[in-house]
């Protein structure tokens, strides 16, 4: 008998229902509840969220006394019918007419009965996605990566795939991993000397001449600046992939490995920039709203009770628009003690942020025009020479979920900002000739992935919205 997936048994219920049909279901028990005579089994198939009530019956079984002692976790398979369920929990239930227990859990199974906390489970990703909580966050991840496919596909955005291993910094961090085949222990040295463990390390450059790419490489910051090329050709093109950080930070919102979505259109304002900006995290929202509403629902529960409310109102909401020095002369006009009291040339802290979108306006803002010392080398410069073409997207709850800018078309203006940061500009003829060659106005911004998923499930920690997560100290 072939397989019948729980998400089908749910979406076409009516037709399962008191049919008589046999049909068999493969899953995982979740629990099992056993009463002598009649056990309950809660079998989950990974087909969806929700899960299907199996009764089983002595009468109806003759290895009754050995499936009613499922242990939870234990792999099975149910043959059965459909029908009204007898209790008010949920609408039907599959009456058991053959068990099979493929693989029978053990006692040490962890994830048994016992309720744990979030921090605990990180220390078993393997196994923690059978949880409801994390069955959800994956999910709604899931669905969340198709549809911002979606999104740019239905607009004519052509996928670019940037490379992950890079000579290029986009964001002037230096927190990056490098990527070498040299002997740790014996780099060769530019002078044509080698060195050991401690002879004299840091004195002399490494020769990365003799390294693989000939050259200094690391895992990228970000797509950008390949992607610009491609905007540059194909109009509208955007990336979607893994971006590394190298950054020694054990906070609840940073993490090594991380996806960013990066959209670049040429012959565009920052304008234009913020209305995508803006029309996709919308979408997204309506589409979470549409499509994971039992996910949502149980994030509602047991996670964060104000959030479909918030979700509802953000898709509803007009998204302010205000400058980063309107945004200073607000926060001082407030009269709100602050962490860091906040004053013009900062970089506004989360909870800034936070206020001015949960206090003062009670919406979405985009913050834009942001002091040039504290924003990256290709952000367009502002004729009053103190800014750049820049915007941040704050949402209430989180702060910055998206970042973005025009970016700088002008050959003259970009070399000089370069200059001023000490970057080595030879490294970067190629972006330059972007500009010399047919160069356009053209503008785009960065979406933290981890961050949305976050933000549109309520869960506070970016360890659990990553599937494997890689943060300081923990790659496992």
């Amino acid at each position: 008998m072939k397989r019948t997936e729980i998400r089908d048994i749910i979406r076409d219920s009516v037709a399962y229902v008191g049919s008589g049909r046999r049909l068999r279901v493969d899953g995982w028990a979740r629990t099992v509840r056993d009463s002598k005579n009649v056990a309950f089994m809660e079998i989950n198939d990974g087909s969806c969220f929700q899960s299907l009530q199996a009764v089983l019956s002595r009468d109806s079984l003759p290895n009754y006394d050995e499936v009613a002692k499922t242990a939870s976790g234990s792999s099975v398979s149910v043959e059965g019918e459909i029908v009204e369920s007898q209790g008010g929990r949920q609408p039907f239930e599959l009456r058991a007419l053959g068990v099979t227990v493929i693989t029978a859990c053990p006692p040490q199974y962890p994830m048994q009965k016992k309720r744990h906390t979030l921090e605990f489970l990180r220390g078993m990703p393997h196994l923690r996605p059978r949880t409801n909580t994390f069955a959800a966050a994956f999910r709604v991840r899931s669905l969340l990566a198709y549809e911002i496919h979606r999104f740019f596909h239905n607009r004519g955005f052509v996928l670019v795939h940037t490379p992950i291993i890079t000579t290029s910094d986009s964001e002037g961090a230096g927190e990056l991993f490098r990527v070498t085949i040299l002997d740790p222990a014996r780099p060769p040295l530019a002078d044509g000397g080698s060195s050991g463990v401690g002879a004299g390390a840091g004195a002399v450059a490494v020769d990365f001449s003799q390294d693989f790419f000939g050259r200094e490489a690391s895992l990228t910051v970000s797509g950008q600046l390949e992607a610009e090329a491609f905007a540059l050709a194909f109009g509208k093109v955007y990336t979607f992939g893994p971006t590394f950080r190298a950054e020694n930070s054990n906070t609840a919102r940073h993490a090594a490995e991380f996806w960013m979505v990066e959209p670049e259109i040429a012959f565009a304002d920052l304008s234009d920039d913020m209305d995508l900006a803006e029309d996709l995290l919308r979408y997204l929202i309506r589409q979470l709203l549409e499509q994971a509403q039992p996910e949502l629902e149980f994030f509602n529960l047991r996670v964060d009770s104000g959030l479909i409310a918030r979700l509802e109102g953000i898709e509803r909401a007009e998204f302010a628009r205000i400058t980063y020095t309107e945004a200073i002369e607000l926060l001082l006009g407030s009269g709100a003690k602050f962490e860091r009291e906040p004053s013009w040339g900062m970089d506004l802290q989360t909870e800034h942020e936070r206020f001015l979108t949960e206090k003062l306006l009670k919406k979405p803002v985009f913050v834009t025009d942001y002091p040039k010392q504290i924003k990256a080398f290709y952000m367009r410069q502002n004729d009053d020479g103190k800014t750049v073409a820049a915007m941040d997207l704050l949402v209430p709850d989180i702060g910055e979920l998206i970042g973005g800018s025009q970016r700088e078309e002008r050959e003259g203006p970009l070399r000089s900002r370069m200059g001023e940061l000490g970057m080595d500009v030879s490294a970067y003829e190629w972006y330059f000739e972007l500009r010399r060659f047919g160069g356009a106005p053209h503008a785009g911004f960065g979406l933290g992935f981890e961050r949305t998923v976050m933000y549109l499930t309520g869960i506070s920690n970016i360890r659990d919205v990553l599937p494997f997560p890689r943060t300081a100290g923990q790659a496992k």
